[in-house]
């Protein structure tokens, strides 16, 4: 008989937690999990689902334009109220997190509400009461990165974005990461007009830098203004509704709403780590080995917490490592960083796996790189000004694909595709001997013959 209360304590319901908790728990051992916000995480409640829903909103009425030179009309005027969204979004995300608790309470996990911190190495206090555990994991999350300027009380987050009362009718956004390009969209495409403020010469750092300026044009031609290498000193109450934006530039704004997207943090703070003596990183991340265990034995940690890759199907992997080195019958397969494809929903989409142009020619002495930038088929007739872009970077010397983006509708959709070829090694060759689809945007990634000179 254990001498702990549990097997297995979870801190974080969100993705990687409940994943760890309930797989575990399906083996007969006996898990539980504490959450202090709502089940799913940020994915569900403030993350990629709203978010997604939001996109979905805000194509209406480009859809509706696109129409015309199709032969639709609109007979009346088309109104958008923005509480009814948010009313339908509130019910799929109360929808979603009633699956996540019957998944953890089918599965035998314990679900203990209420805000978790560590005691000592097997033990964990919430709410006042005390439980111990052979082992405790780290899934706290992360929290959106707050500013440290004078009126920052004024600023909101992506956290408030999805709860707001109402639209104003402008905004500005600070920040150039994929959040902050993804939510400048969805508010511009719901008929928000949107600067957006970035400290840096250019968007979206990180991403392969012709998909960066080719998305900052796209962008920039559905009315979204971009004022690059600046930033915001200071914000000020003027009256309800209106708020003053001071530059360090100089430049004086005024805006219905001001919303940062600066980036997220580890959540550890409140844990309790510095009772146990569980080392972090500089940036507050909790520090792990290849097997996520932390400085201390019996502590682990998954998902956003450790600041390795910050997206679900990633924590989900990370924790259903863990219930297998924990339980399972054989060593479980390590995590595999490598390729990992991801999608942003700005408007167009960004779709990416592998390596970029830069990043290929930092450890491949010899590449080729093939583009093709195109009008999509459905703008030809409803005369929208968007292109697309698809880009395939080649080792030369083997012809192995090393990295594939796209820029255009459903990008994401396509790149998932081609992410499992290019996990599986496949060749330039091969990609060039595959047969389209014909009429898709997706068979350009089959049909580029000829390098970029």
């Amino acid at each position: 008989m254990t001498e702990y209360d549990f097997d297995l304590f979870v801190i974080g319901a969100g993705s990687g937690g409940v994943r760890l908790a309930r797989m575990s728990a399906a083996t007969g051992a006996k898990v539980a999990v504490a959450e202090d916000r709502y089940l799913g995480g940020t994915c569900v409640n403030v993350g990629c689902v709203p978010k997604k829903l939001f996109v979905y909103a805000s194509h209406v009425a480009g859809g509706l334009e696109d129409g015309a030179g199709y032969g639709w009309y609109n007979s009346s005027e088309l109104n958008f109220d923005w509480n009814t969204l948010v009313e339908n979004k509130n019910k799929e995300i109360s929808r979603l997190n009633g699956i996540y608790q019957n998944l953890l309470v089918n599965s035998g996990a314990k679900i203990v509400e209420g805000s978790a911190s560590l005691v000592d190495a097997h033990t964990v206090s919430v709410a006042g009461q005390h439980y111990t555990a052979e082992r405790i994991v780290i899934a706290a999350g992360g929290w959106p990165r707050q500013l440290n300027i004078p009126g920052s009380e004024h600023v909101l987050t992506s956290n408030e974005f999805f709860f707001l009362d109402s639209l104003p009718e402008t905004v500005v956004m600070l920040g150039g990461g994929y959040i902050a390009i993804e939510l400048a969209g969805i508010l511009q495409g719901l008929g928000v007009k949107t600067k957006v403020i970035y400290r840096g010469d250019k968007v979206l750092r990180g991403f392969d830098e012709e998909v960066r300026d080719f998305v900052t044009e796209q962008v920039a031609n559905k009315g979204i203004e971009f004022i690059l290498n600046d930033n915001i000193a200071s914000v000020s109450k003027v009256s309800e509704g209106k708020y003053g934006v001071e530059l360090t530039s100089g430049e004086s704004l005024e805006t219905g709403l001001v919303l940062s997207a600066i980036g997220r943090v580890p959540k550890t703070e409140g844990l309790g780590l510095e009772n146990v003596g569980v080392e972090l990183s500089r940036n507050g991340a909790v520090l792990v080995n290849d097997e996520f265990q932390t400085s201390v034995e019996s502590i682990y940690a998954v998902g956003e917490v450790i600041d390795k890759v910050q997206l679900t199907p990633v924590a989900l992997a990370e924790g259903m490592f863990l219930a297998n080195l924990f339980f399972g019958e054989k060593p479980p397969t390590p995590v595999d960083y490598n390729n990992i494809a991801t999608a942003v929903f700005c408007q167009p989409n960004i779709g990416t796996v592998g390596l970029s142009e830069e990043h290929a020619k930092e450890s491949y002495p010899n590449i080729d790189v093939y583009v093709s930038s195109f009008k999509p088929m459905k703008h030809t007739m409803s005369g929208r000004d968007e292109r697309s872009m698809m880009k395939l970077v080649v080792n030369k010397d083997t012809d192995v694909v090393l990295g594939a983006h796209m820029v255009g509708p459903d990008a994401g959709e396509i790149i998932q595709g081609l992410a499992v070829a290019i996990k599986a090694g496949a060749t330039k060759s091969v990609f060039d001997s595959t047969i389209g689809i014909h009429p898709t945007a997706a068979e350009e990634f089959v049909t580029m013959r000829q390098p970029r000179a």
